[in-house]
């Protein structure tokens, strides 16, 4: 039936669709993808099928090496693309961003894989997490009034609420790497200089990473590596070690380790002139 939607979208789309080449470029948020045209006009009436069938390609926005250009998510219009292909969705064990997706199949109008993405199940788990965060504050303002037994119960039983969720978070690690280099001046103490290079990086599980840090996260140096890999290529959009530390504590993390090295270099060849001591450390985050 889909087929059938499909060829009859193609042929009443007059001259358009034939302007298009069977396999085109896309630059989605950055990222290249290269499809076939029949891909991209698989779901009638969604937001890729009005512009490759109802559309011109001079119509089009394009990047400057020619390609058509989408301001979205380019790691996640992979599963957008998976999805025309076969109108299947298969996504990781363990994906933490359904949300998001959800959102991208919102915004290229394919109705049934934004279902998919939204089962009611979901909504009222996150139903009852909100009302146990809020009876947990109530009870707080409640004990030892008349009815702190009452608000015990509410918040134990809220606790069983949350469990769920607490224990669907995969447990791992993940290593957060900082280089720094501070000048000392020739009178030691007084005229130490510090100086912080602004690039903290992240390594482990990629599912892990992209749930810790979210947006924070720079993965331009390694933009398509699949959620269940692992990778040593990430780094942070800020540079303070502090901000790194409150993410993973928020997320159940904990410090297991750190190790650092450091040496030291002269700005000249005269030993009176500043030194200049470069430091390298990581800290291992767990949780399990």
């Amino acid at each position: 039936m889909a087929l059938a939607d499909t060829e009859r979208g193609v042929s009443s789309c007059g001259d358009s669709g034939a302007q298009f080449s069977e396999i085109i470029e896309l630059n989605v948020g950055g990222q290249v993808y290269v499809t076939r045209h029949k891909t991209l006009i698989a779901v009638p009436d969604s937001l890729l099928w009005n512009m490759f069938s109802k559309k011109s390609p001079k119509e089009l926005a394009r990047d400057s090496k020619g390609r058509f250009f989408l301001d979205r998510d380019g790691f996640l219009f992979r599963y957008i693309l998976d999805y025309l292909r076969d109108l299947n969705l298969v996504l990781p064990d363990y994906f933490p961003e359904k949300s998001r997706l959800q959102r991208e199949a919102d915004f290229f109008q394919l109705r049934d894989l934004a279902k998919r993405l939204n089962p009611r199940v979901s909504k009222e788990n996150s139903i009852s997490e909100e009302i146990s965060q809020s009876d947990t504050e109530d009870g707080g303002q409640q004990c030892g009034s008349s009815g702190g037994l009452e608000t015990l119960r509410t918040m134990s039983v809220s606790g069983a609420m949350r469990s769920p969720s607490l224990d669907s978070r995969k447990s791992g690690y993940i290593t957060i790497g900082y280089r720094g280099s501070y000048t000392i001046g020739r009178d030691i103490q007084t005229d130490a200089k510090f100086r912080r290079v602004a690039r903290i990086t992240v390594c482990g599980k990629t599912s892990l990473a992209k749930e810790v840090f979210g947006d924070t996260l720079n993965e331009s140096r390694d933009p398509d590596r699949p959620p269940e890999r692992y990778t040593s290529r990430y780094y942070l959009k800020y540079n303070f070690l502090e901000q790194a530390f409150d993410k993973l504590t928020e997320a159940g993390f904990h410090m297991v380790a750190c190790s650092s090295t450091g040496t030291c270099a002269y700005t000249s060849n005269d030993p009176n002139e500043d030194k200049i001591w470069t430091s390298y450390t990581e800290y291992v985050f767990c949780r399990e």
